[in-house]
């Protein structure tokens, strides 16, 4: 049998702001790399490839490439697969970011728990009877109320249209 190893990758960048970025990673979180702090424990200095990223503008000038960061603007001298000399961009590997980065809740989950409960409570369903109409377990309507977990959209039409009797209507802005 065969594993699969699960590697973490970047798939947005949220928000650039100064050194700090906010990032999605595959796995759905949202997380921070303080590059300041990075660079301060990496004593980055005149020497180090990364040298010219201690200037904000040139540290803004970032990519993303490869589901990883990338700065075009640093280029690296290598050697492809066929012995030839070529440029390629600084980047640092999405598994040494995630390992770098701090999650957040600054780009926390819309308050889908909070919706729910409200309907709950206007409905005079207690999270017990919630939980039997919709085919799920009270400790788990209440992480979803609590925002404690994730859930798949059948889940929520269960819940809304099922257990709360209203219908299930999805926005995408």
């Amino acid at each position: 049998m065969r594993r699969s190893i699960k590697i973490p990758r970047i798939i947005k960048i949220e928000k650039v702001m100064g050194f700090k970025i906010w990032v999605m990673f595959n796995n759905g979180q949202i997380r921070l790399l303080d590059f300041q702090k990075i660079f301060s424990s990496w004593r980055v200095t005149e020497c180090d490839i990364e040298f010219p990223l201690l200037t904000e503008s040139e540290f803004q000038k970032l990519d993303l490439q490869n589901q990883t960061l990338s700065w075009p603007n640093i280029p690296i001298k290598t050697i492809d697969e066929t012995g030839n000399k070529c440029l390629l961009p600084y980047e640092i590997g999405p598994d040494v970011l995630y390992a770098l980065s701090e999650a957040t809740d600054e780009f926390a989950n819309p308050p889908y728990g909070d919706m729910i409960k409200t309907a709950r409570l206007n409905a005079g369903l207690t999270q017990d009877e919630l939980a039997q109409r919709s085919g799920t377990t009270r400790f788990y309507i209440s992480r979803i109320e609590n925002g404690k977990t994730d859930f798949e959209i059948s889940t929520l039409r269960k819940i809304v249209e099922a257990g709360l009797g209203k219908k299930l209507k999805l926005l995408i802005e």
